[in-house]
């Protein structure tokens, strides 16, 4: 599956358009990576456990988004968008949501 944040693909034709396609994950964040968070908070730098979390979130999102082109019989995604957002009570949860236009290309 060829996925491209821009319209088109480089040397390649797009045949026929199949629709949009997306993938959202939630993912609660567990008290140890918000002890460890305040910690870096307070003392600077970056937050490992955080920055994992929302990597294998975002990894999870465009799964689901391949999977729904796949069923779709594209093999390509274009002009794939991405949106990061914080939600629950008190912010507890974060969200993962990407989309983009399933197609088939030559």
């Amino acid at each position: 599956m060829i996925l491209t944040t821009t319209s088109s693909i480089e040397g390649r034709s797009i045949t026929a358009y199949k629709g949009v396609v997306c993938g959202e994950v939630v993912i609660g964040a567990h008290l140890g990576k918000d002890i460890l968070a305040s910690f870096t908070n307070l003392v600077g730098g970056r937050s490992e456990s955080y920055e994992s979390t929302l990597r294998e979130t975002r990894d999870d999102a465009i799964r689901e988004m391949i999977e729904e082109a796949t069923r779709l019989g594209a093999n390509a995604i274009v002009g794939i968008k991405f949106d990061y957002g914080v939600v629950g009570q008190q912010g507890s949860m974060m969200m993962v949501a990407v989309s983009g236009t399933a197609v088939v290309v030559a």
